[in-house]
C-alpha cells in the first residue's frame, strides 16, 4: 500500500565514479530511514578518459524536471529542501517525488518510459 511521506533532501550528487557512468542522485531522509533517488546513467566517461559521451536518453531533462518539481534553479540548491515521496513499502524504490506545498509531481520511471517512446516515434517519422 502506497503512502505519501515528507522527506528531506540531505545531499545531491553528480558523479562519474561508478562504472564510468555519469549519474545523478538525491539522498533522501525520512523519519528514521533514508534512500537514494536517481542513479540513471546520463553519460559515459571517467577520470583521464580520452573520450566523454553524453547519452540522449533524457537524463538532463529528468534533472531539470526534478529541479522544477522541487522549485529550484540550481542542482546544488536541492540540498536541504523538503519534498514529498510516494513510498510503496519496505524494499521498494522511490519513483515519484513531489513539491512539498504544490500539487506538482515527478515520476522518474514514467518519465524515462515516455521519453524513450516519444524519441522512438520521432526516429520512425524520420525514416
Amino acid at each position: 500500500m502506497s503512502e505519501i511521506k515528507n522527506v528531506k533532501i540531505k545531499n545531491v550528487s553528480l558523479t562519474m565514479a561508478d562504472h564510468a557512468c555519469l549519474t545523478f542522485y538525491l539522498l533522501l531522509e525520512g523519519d528514521g530511514w533514508g534512500i537514494s533517488y536517481g542513479g540513471y546513467c546520463i553519460g559515459h566517461g571517467y577520470l583521464h578518459s580520452k573520450s566523454f559521451t553524453a547519452l540522449n536518453g533524457g537524463g538532463l531533462v529528468a534533472m531539470m524536471r526534478i529541479m522544477d518539481t522541487v522549485g529550484v534553479e540550481r542542482w546544488e540548491d536541492l540540498k536541504d529542501k523538503y519534498i514529498r515521496v510516494v513510498d510503496e513499502g519496505w524494499g521498494s524504490p522511490i519513483k515519484k517525488i513531489g513539491n512539498i506545498i504544490e500539487d506538482k509531481w515527478f515520476d522518474i520511471d514514467e518519465f524515462f518510459k515516455n521519453y524513450r517512446e516519444e524519441n522512438d516515434n520521432e526516429e520512425q517519422k524520420k525514416d
